[in-house]
């Protein structure tokens, strides 16, 4: 039986997750996805690159180690110049190679809050963790409120904004022509999603998001998560099945009144624990997130 764990225990787990670095920078996996658009992987969020005659548009650019790999990347595809990046949302391992991307020429775009908490110290609680701001030169110099487009390569990409879910400065970013569409971390394929109460996010937010994802998403499209691999609508189904079945059994138990330690020992993730507990978050830590980040 897996003992039960108090808040405290679980946020002291998950720092030390947190803080484990691979040994070594990991070589990009470039994979094909449609049109003009790639999927890097690597050490950090998934990475969309779409590349032609205008130069490239790049989602996303991982921890500051993989940038020279990514722009290795990018040469093999005869993907230069880089032209513009996208941050899904601040988190490092989404943002942390904005400041290399910049010298390499991009222009940096983002939600509004993206720049706010890049531009300013940040406190993760669940990890206990404290992120300092970010140096200038990686802030996004476009900032957005609701949406905005690209027309470049004969593609239109739109990043769409959805609040209060992952963070408080989600996007959606897609493809129209290639028929692909980047999550970011409101979708974690194969794994218990995090959800950063600390910065404005909440799961029902993130169940939100998803089912607008739901609504951009054809039967052929092509979906990019924020971490895990390719996959497609039917995928995007199963994962929202699973966080609306664990959001609503948590939420029930805690409208109880009951604690996060008896809440754990019931096991409300037990039905989905084989398919997506064995990432970085274990079955007790998600609860813990869910329970947090309820409304």
């Amino acid at each position: 039986m897996v003992p039960r764990c108090s808040l405290a225990a679980v946020l002291i787990s998950m720092a030390t997750l947190a803080s484990a670095q691979p040994a070594a920078v990991p070589e990009p996996k470039l994979t094909p996805v449609a049109g003009c658009v790639h999927m890097i992987q690597g050490q950090g969020g998934n990475v969309a690159v779409c590349h032609g005659a205008d130069g490239a548009f790049m989602v996303d650019d991982q921890y500051a180690p993989m940038t020279p790999g990514i722009v290795q990347a990018l040469t093999a595809l005869d993907a230069l110049p880089l032209r513009f990046v996208l941050n899904t949302h601040w988190h490092t391992d989404h943002t942390g190679g904005n400041e290399g991307m910049h010298g390499e020429g991009a222009l940096i775009v983002a939600h509004e809050n993206v720049r706010q908490r890049l531009s300013t110290d940040q406190f993760i609680k669940a990890f206990g963790r404290p992120t300092p701001a970010s140096p200038a030169s990686a802030w996004p110099v476009v900032t957005y409120t609701r949406d905005v487009s690209f027309h470049l390569n004969g593609e239109t990409v739109t990043a769409e904004h959805v609040p209060a879910a992952h963070t408080d400065g989600d996007s959606l970013v897609y493809f129209s022509q290639a028929d692909v569409l980047h999550m970011g971390d409101i979708f974690f394929n194969g794994l218990y999603p995090f959800i950063d109460a600390s910065s404005g996010g909440r799961v029902d937010g993130v169940l939100a998001a998803v089912d607008r994802g739901l609504a951009i998403a054809g039967p052929k499209t092509k979906i990019i998560p924020g971490h895990g691999p390719l996959t497609d609508r039917q995928g995007l189904i199963e994962y929202k099945q699973m966080l609306q079945g664990i959001r609503d059994r948590v939420a029930a138990a805690k409208r109880r009144g009951e604690s996060l330690e008896q809440i754990q020992a019931a096991r409300p993730t037990a039905r989905w624990d084989e398919q997506w507990g064995g990432g970085f978050l274990p079955p007790d830590a998600f609860v813990a997130i869910v329970f947090d980040a309820l409304d």
